[in-house]
């Protein structure tokens, strides 16, 4: 989904809108489409058709974007790929889970997956798969709500409610399976049991059929800077035994990587 760019962000004297505007056009395929047409990218990014094929053009060039020579649409470039992999090269905390989390998924035998903090998402940075996954599942860089993910939750919890509030604010509250709790208060409630828990759990509120448990890792000043989320599906498990076992192995694993990431 697009992002809107802010009035504070625009009003910037060193922010540089032309820039903006091309990273934009990178955005616009985050609904999952392979292939844009220029006019809908143009469309998508509330930019003219002119400057959405300077865009394109510069960018093709670059190696950002790829475009067909038979049907004239664009679709991300593999020089994209290039920059996830530098982004999770450089960081310390994928560095330090990415071995505990795969002794983790061949203790427990479920799916494991680190999460990163982004304001009011997260992002999907390390995948350990089990045997029966879906596609999705298996990819890096994801984001899912804030509010409605177990990883979420519990990373929520580790602030005061001032900044809870905040985040809640700028988040857009709703339903992304019939499951999900959206509501606001009902929302906070789930921080607060967190909190207590030390773990969240949510079941079928993301992916119908699945549950989640998670445990926030936590940066050097306190603040949110990770999760460690197992899943399961109900096919398996009742979601009182999946919590059981697994709440706690999350919440000892979140709190070694603290540690370590600290």
């Amino acid at each position: 989904m697009k992002k809107k760019t802010t009035p504070a962000v625009r009003e910037d004297a060193l922010f540089v809108g032309s820039m903006e505007k091309g990273l934009r056009v990178l955005g616009a395929f985050s609904a999952g489409q392979q292939f844009m047409t220029l006019r809908e990218i143009a469309e998508a990014c509330e930019i003219d058709k002119s400057a959405a094929q300077r865009f394109t053009h510069t960018l093709s060039q670059l190696g950002y974007l790829e475009k067909c020579g038979d049907t004239k649409r664009f679709s991300l470039g593999k020089k994209v790929l290039e920059l996830s992999f530098n982004y999770l090269r450089a960081n310390t905390l994928v560095e330090a889970a990415s071995p505990v989390l795969l002794d983790l998924q061949r203790t427990c035998g479920e799916r494991v997956n680190l999460s990163l903090f982004d304001d009011t998402s997260i992002i999907y940075a390390v995948r350990q798969l089990s045997k029966r996954e879906y596609y999705f599942s298996s990819l890096i860089g994801r984001r899912m709500p804030v509010y409605c993910s177990s990883g979420g939750r519990v990373m929520l919890g580790l602030l005061d409610d001032e900044h809870v509030d905040a985040i809640l604010d700028r988040c857009d509250l709703k339903p992304v399976t019939p499951k999900t709790i959206f509501e606001r208060p009902k929302v906070k409630a789930k921080i607060a049991e967190a909190r207590t828990k030390g773990y969240a759990l949510t079941v079928e509120e993301t992916v119908m059929g699945e549950l989640v448990v998670a445990g926030a890792i936590t940066a050097a000043d306190g603040r949110p800077a990770g999760a460690v989320h197992i899943a399961g599906s109900l096919g398996n498990w009742t979601p009182l035994q999946f919590e059981k076992k697994f709440g706690p192995l999350a919440s000892q694993t979140a709190h070694a990587l603290s540690r370590k990431h600290g």
